[in-house]
């Protein structure tokens, strides 16, 4: 028995994201499914191959996580599964996988062209039924990587920007935005370990470095080491995103 982890952009007003786990427990009735997030924005790859990336490690070795965030779906874009020391990722060859697989030892990458593990019927918009899921329940019970399809090289790698850092200054940007209003940037928490600093944007002070949010009153911002591993910059009791007018790709300089 194996989890199956669900990344995708289906959100839970349809019937999307219960059919799939319906499909997934007829392959494999004993797979524990878990929903990592279904909230991606719409067709936006780089925030689902960040929530991958932020939660991926946290499950048992052995785990199938799958990813979905497809609007290249029935086109020429590949499908594929990729097999690494510890686990087994699924989905579209677009870069929503790259991410998470940066840290991972890639052992083996095939394209999802096995039709056998495929449902019988394979529709052109729903590849995350039809394709994703019941190949995720069959690897899930124990079907080899090679059976799926023929060895690819490499995959499509999804741009990521690595901070510029100095003796003194990290030039690193906002890469997501969470539902908190939250700015997760590009530069990792270790880069600050035991060191005092100060963020600015746009050539202005926004805050400097503290523990936890609360180290601020309400109202005023914050950077913090945040939980994804990465500095996230925050207000105390609302959002950065907006009141300091952040979106993803905004310059963060910390000295």
């Amino acid at each position: 028995m194996r989890v199956i982890t669900l990344t995708t952009d289906f959100g839970s007003q349809d019937w999307f994201v219960g059919t799939m786990k319906g499909v997934l427990l007829g392959v494999n009735p004993k797979a524990t499914l878990v929903d990592i997030t279904h909230e991606i924005p719409p067709g936006d790859i780089r925030a689902g191959a960040f929530a991958l990336m932020a939660s991926y490690m946290f499950f048992p070795k052995g785990s199938v996580h799958v990813a979905v965030v497809d609007p290249g779906v029935g086109s020429e874009r590949k499908a594929i599964a990729v097999k690494t020391a510890s686990y087994t990722f699924v989905g579209p060859d677009n870069g929503i996988l790259s991410i998470a697989l940066a840290n991972e030892k890639i052992k083996d990458v095939r394209r999802l062209e096995n039709e056998g593990y495929f449902l019988k019927s394979v529709s052109h918009t729903f590849h995350g039924r039809d394709v994703f899921a019941p190949i995720a329940a069959h690897l899930s019970g124990g079907v080899a990587v090679s059976k799926l399809g023929p060895k690819q090289k490499g995959i499509v790698q999804l741009p990521w920007s690595t901070p510029a850092i100095s003796r003194n200054r990290i030039n690193g940007e906002v890469f997501y935005v969470d539902r908190f209003g939250n700015a997760i940037t590009n530069i990792l928490n270790t880069c600050l370990a035991g060191k005092e600093a100060e963020v600015f944007i746009a050539g202005k002070r926004i805050c400097g470095v503290k523990t936890f949010y609360q180290s601020v009153p309400v109202g005023k911002a914050v950077a913090v080491p945040g939980s994804s591993g990465f500095l996230e910059i925050a207000i105390n009791g609302g959002s950065a995103a907006k009141s300091l007018k952040l979106e993803v790709g905004t310059a963060v300089i910390v000295r």
